[in-house]
């Protein structure tokens, strides 16, 4: 009989992050390998290293920022490929260490209310089934509002989670008022003791302004039996979308007050600089960041790791 030995150890979240963000790394990459051939920083190849970073979807401003990090050093004949990339991870850690910021939860606040947005298909429903689970991991008693009540099979999938967790589920027909749903919840998660109340929304655009008002409304109901609620309002974005992130920032943080980022699919993008540019531009903070479907593969955001992964340094 063979013997095969031990199965390899699974992937780390970092081994995963840089996987996931190779696509991203490509063409910066390719700029440096453009700059070591020619053997020096010149106008043209910090603008090759420019246009990539602007590709990765880092934002003009911020790509800009590094480029010139890059060209201030004056490494002249002796550049290399360690110099370009920790050069690049420094001033982009400079960005990000601010909003590394994780999701606290205060012992004396209970229930502490979660107001989970976005819009569609940016993986709310199932960014809250894994909170959720690591609430409860952690010792908690979690209560899921299933407050997307447009789409029965959110509420059927926020039921799912509820039976892996152990989480209460406070759910009504398709089609019922969320406002109403919500509030609902809220008195059940206060009159069972419960730590934590997630609470799931409907996905809407964020230039749709019908739909931004029930968000508003939302907001206004909990506040009805809870004035501090929502603790924490959690905008889902999909790291996919690139630039039109920004505009669902800026949309969502007037119809709702938004506290903190959760940046899906970072697995396979060519766009993960996106992260960045947010930090940038609204600095806030970003909990968690997600690189494939599994439990486990949403985690707290580590901004010297995501550094590392996005720009290929050792």
């Amino acid at each position: 009989m063979r013997d095969f030995g031990e199965a390899p150890p699974p992937p780390t979240f970092f081994e995963r992050l840089k996987s996931g963000l190779s696509r991203s790394t490509a063409g910066l990459s390719d700029s440096i390998g453009g700059i070591l051939t020619k053997r020096k920083l010149d106008a043209v190849s910090i603008g090759e290293l420019e246009e990539a970073l602007i590709k990765a979807d880092l934002g003009p401003q911020l790509a800009a920022r590094l480029a010139k990090a890059v060209s201030d050093k004056g490494f002249g004949s002796d550049v290399s490929d360690y110099d370009i990339r920790e050069t690049l991870r420094s001033e982009l850690l400079k960005v990000l260490k601010p909003i590394e910021q994780p999701l606290h939860v205060p012992e004396g606040t209970k229930p502490f209310v979660i107001l989970v947005v976005g819009v569609n298909g940016t993986g709310k429903t199932t960014t809250i089934g894994k909170l959720a689970k690591r609430f409860a991991g952690n010792g908690a008693k979690v209560v899921m509002a299933a407050g997307d009540t447009f789409r029965a099979a959110a509420i059927e999938q926020l039921s799912v989670w509820g039976q892996r967790t152990g989480a209460t589920v406070v759910a009504k027909a398709t089609g019922a008022d969320a406002a109403g749903l919500a509030f609902e919840a809220l008195e059940k998660a206060k009159a069972s003791g419960a730590d934590v109340l997630l609470i799931d929304t409907a996905g809407r655009l964020q230039n749709k302004a019908g739909l931004m008002a029930e968000l508003e409304k939302i907001v206004r109901v909990i506040r009805k039996l809870e004035p501090s609620a929502p603790h924490a309002t959690l905008l889902v974005l999909d790291a996919t979308t690139g630039q039109n992130a920004l505009a669902q920032v800026e949309g969502f943080k007037g119809a709702a007050p938004i506290s903190g980022l959760v940046m899906t699919r970072l697995d396979g993008t060519a766009k993960g600089g996106i992260l960045a540019a947010l930090a940038l531009k609204y600095g806030l903070p970003v909990h968690y960041i997600g690189v494939g479907e599994g439990v486990d593969d949403l985690q707290p955001f580590n901004a010297e790791n995501f550094a590392k992964a996005l720009t290929g340094a050792r």
